[in-house]
């Protein structure tokens, strides 16, 4: 049988207002860190898996280990997928451009 490793992304908006929030979500990052999942980005968590159906067994774990409030989306790439993601890096402070608005209009 041929595994193709496949990457697990959780992504998710949980709200953090009230004590109760915050600390649903702590529980629900910790949970998913404790799964295996690493930090992409803020609010953004994979996981690699030897394959699907693998990786589909944490579908039903995070649902059942969701917070009451907020969106989590599931989305299953491949690791191919995964490497041609591209990374901006921005430095918003060196990267500011001056922009001219000329007033002549040609027709």
């Amino acid at each position: 049988m041929r595994y193709v490793a496949v990457r697990v992304i959780c992504m998710f908006d949980l709200p953090v207002v009230t004590d109760n929030e915050k600390r649903a979500y702590r529980e629900f990052r910790k949970f998913l860190l404790k799964n295996g999942f690493e930090m992409l980005q803020f609010s953004i968590y994979i996981r690699t898996c030897p394959n699907r159906s693998f990786a589909k067994k944490f579908y039903k774990k995070i649902e059942i280990n969701s917070p009451r409030k907020g969106d989590i989306r599931l989305l299953t790439i491949t690791e191919k997928q995964f490497e041609d993601m591209e990374w901006i890096i921005c430095d918003h402070k060196e990267k500011r451009e001056l922009i001219k608005f000329d007033d002549t209009v040609v027709i």
